[in-house]
């Protein structure tokens, strides 16, 4: 058996990250809500923009990082 390497366990604890990133802000954002202050939607926008890219790019690279062990 193959041991998995060491950049896809790194990928994956950057995964685990940003998804609590994103948890955070958006738990922020429903306090700020609550509280009748809203914040800005550009800012949100971002914030989604840049996790969730990273999600996907680190996503793409494991799949071909192990495809590319596989054969």
């Amino acid at each position: 058996m193959r041991r998995r390497p060491q950049v896809t366990r790194s990928l994956t604890r950057y995964v685990v990250f940003s998804i609590t990133m994103l948890i955070v802000y958006t738990t922020i954002c429903l306090v700020f809500l609550w509280l009748e202050k809203p914040l800005d939607s550009d800012l949100t926008t971002g914030v989604f923009g840049f996790f969730g890219g990273e999600i996907v790019m680190c996503g793409l690279i494991k799949l071909f990082k192990l495809k590319g062990i596989r054969e």
